[in-house]
């Protein structure tokens, strides 16, 4: 769970309590499950003390932090063999396709990493911000320019779907596989 503060926007109307000369702060807290150390409760308490008072907005935001990495399943740790088969080693953070290496950009390597880890599941341009990027506040077409570059590296091999009106996804009938343990 994360909790955000951030100053009110002026509603017509409405007076501000007090004219916004300063830029906007906004503060994100990835609690953990469980009960909260006394200091974050009087964290959270005083946030929710400032939404109160009109200084700012307090939302409560679910499931924003990043998913932990799934250990892969026995299908995708086994490697098809044949032409356009794309191998992702993951202990030396290497791809080869073909059985020769292919040099990708950090984002890139995570961004086919993470697809490849989640097969048959479709994900929003947030979403893979969110978890391959780390963060939300950058233009959500960022995502399909990787995505581009992705694919122009990856010639031949049709890894990457696109989903019209949603996002991305491992392609069906994608060859690849993920070794953990190289």
């Amino acid at each position: 769970m994360s909790v955000v503060a951030i100053p009110t926007r002026r509603h017509p109307g409405l007076r501000p309590a007090r004219p916004r000369t300063a830029p906007t702060l906004t503060i994100t807290l990835d609690l953990v499950p469980g009960p909260m150390s006394p200091r974050l409760a009087r964290l959270v308490q005083l946030l929710g003390e400032l939404a109160e008072s009109g200084e700012g907005e307090l939302r409560t935001v679910e499931n924003v932090a990043p998913a932990p990495r799934p250990v892969p399943s026995p299908a995708i740790a086994t490697p098809p063999t044949g032409a356009d088969h794309v191998e992702i080693l993951a202990g030396s953070r290497l791809v080869r396709r073909d059985g020769r290496v292919v040099p990708l950009t950090r984002i890139e390597y995570e961004l086919l990493l993470f697809l490849a880890e989640r097969p048959r599941r479709v994900f929003t341009r947030l979403q893979l911000l969110s978890n391959v990027w780390g963060y939300e506040h950058a233009v959500a077409r960022t995502v399909d320019v990787h995505v581009r570059r992705l694919r122009a590296k990856l010639a031949g091999s049709e890894l990457v779907a696109t989903v019209y009106g949603v996002g991305y996804r491992l392609a069906d009938d994608a060859r690849i596989s993920v070794d953990h343990s190289r």
